[in-house]
């Protein structure tokens, strides 16, 4: 059987120079800015004055320039040390949590995510497509990503995606309406149930039909028409009809998180949970901490920030849906985070571990074995991290083991990441075979979504007082 390609990809412009994460401002800048002005300057005002001529019209004109240079020297000192203390604070305001943000208007005024999300949505409603179908009726959505060439047609990854962004922003005005976005998704909905991506053709795969059903739910669609596609869903999901899937993390952890949402009580939850543990790998070069490659079965492949990342969300997310998970679960999940924060790269903002991949998922077709389906996934790997980061198991290892700091560091440099990846509310990723930037569906979404659940972590409210 043909295995999986696992691949770096570009896909983000450069990122932001890097802003280093300084102390606050040492005794000696404090010294300089008050003391150390007036003294600077006094020593000036003594070197001119002794050193010009007595016949420089009269003693008056030697006072009068020794006392310019001395008070030159005396603002010049003050300036820079309050240049220096303002670097400092700024430095240490990013190290405390908050994202740098080139442009911004300070810790004032308001940041960068209100215009970004209005963006994001305006740009989804001038896109979204509406296609007449003369078999499965209307259908309202998006095709896998914004701008295509020729005409659009809603696909079910990119209507699916579409509308978790619309849920996640809230949908302001009635210009995209949830209940056509769901009503397309059950007519994409495949003759003999399940969902599939364009290039899989007519066969449903898990991960493609448990992502649309965690889509469903969260828009509220009907628990008993969910439940049974999610019958189906768990049905094929088996070694026996589907080893290509069950030995790749990406795909058995797409299916987690389509499940949680779909149907939280799944007795398949427990059994894909354990199945993700069991493929987990030690890591020599990081204190020998479990972690994820691209497979949960040999050959594993290089331990991967990504998929560590997307096992460490799923076993998180199944912990607190199930109420507790095994000591080997969370053993292994928080060796998962260990092994995040221990990434030896810097700066944080563009080291390797967020390289973005690209994975060919290759599985024979059912009805000619010699040939094969393959389909293409990349992966926003910083908005991964950021997620990862953000769970609440993480957060509370990173308070246990007292890495706050280093958990603080590079989770603020993944999102800076993140931001610095769109234009307009939309993120753009570079064909690998040409300079052609496509804006797929699911790196909005992904970036949207990682920016989202940081901006909540960092929010706190105001403790000014009324005046009055």
């Amino acid at each position: 059987m043909s295995q999986p390609q696992l691949r770096r990809g570009p896909s983000r412009p450069d990122p932001e120079p890097h802003v280093p994460h300084g102390p606050r401002p040492a005794r000696l800048v404090r010294w300089l800015g008050g003391f150390g002005a007036a003294a600077a300057g006094y020593a000036v005002f003594q070197s001119v004055f002794g050193l010009l001529p007595d016949n420089l019209g009269g003693q008056s004109a030697r006072y009068a320039v020794a006392l310019v240079g001395g008070l030159g020297t005396a603002v010049a000192v003050w300036l820079s040390a309050a240049l220096l203390r303002a670097r400092s604070e700024h430095n240490s305001a990013t190290g405390s949590g908050q994202l740098p943000v080139p442009g911004g208007t300070g810790p004032d005024g308001p940041g960068p995510l209100p215009d970004l999300f209005s963006a994001a949505y305006r740009a989804l409603a001038e896109n979204i497509c509406v296609v007449d179908d003369p078999v499965r009726g209307r259908l309202t959505g998006w095709p896998h990503s914004l701008g295509e060439s020729g005409p659009g047609r809603p696909t079910s990854v990119g209507t699916a995606y579409g509308l978790h962004i619309m849920l996640d922003l809230g949908m302001p005005e009635g210009r995209v309406g949830a209940g056509d976005l769901v009503d397309t998704l059950w007519r994409l909905r495949l003759p003999d149930g399940g969902w599939s991506a364009r290039s899989q053709g007519s066969e449903a795969r898990p991960e493609v039909t448990a992502h649309v059903l965690g889509a469903l739910a969260r828009a509220g669609a009907s628990r008993e028409r969910l439940a049974e596609e999610v019958a189906i869903c768990e049905a094929r999901f088996t070694t026996e009809l589907d080893r290509t899937g069950r030995e790749l993390t990406h795909v058995v952890t797409t299916v987690l998180r389509g499940l949680l949402r779909a149907a939280p009580d799944s007795a398949a939850l427990p059994l894909l949970r354990d199945h993700l543990v069991e493929g987990a790998v030690t890591d020599p070069r990081r204190r020998h901490l479990r972690c994820w490659g691209y497979r949960l079965a040999p050959p594993h492949g290089p331990p991967s920030p990504l998929h560590t990342a997307q096992a460490v969300v799923a076993l998180d997310r199944v912990a607190r849906v199930l109420g507790g998970e095994s000591g080997n679960a969370r053993a292994a999940r928080e060796d998962g985070v260990r092994w995040l924060l221990a990434c030896p790269d810097a700066p944080h903002d563009t080291c390797l571990d967020l390289s973005n991949l690209r994975e060919e998922v290759r599985r024979p077709r059912t009805d000619d074995p010699t040939r094969h389906e393959v389909l293409n996934v990349r992966h926003f790997t910083a908005s991964w991290i950021v997620r990862a980061l953000l769970t609440p198991g993480a957060r509370a290892l990173a308070r246990e083991d007292g890495v706050e700091e280093e958990w603080r560091e590079l989770l603020n440099g993944a999102a800076s990441a993140v931001l610095a990846g769109q234009t307009d509310g939309v993120w753009t990723w570079m064909r690998d075979d040409s300079s052609e930037l496509r804006r797929p569906m699911w790196m909005t979404y992904q970036g949207l979504s990682a920016l989202r659940s940081h901006a909540v972590w960092m929010y706190q409210p105001s403790t000014r007082q009324p005046n009055g």
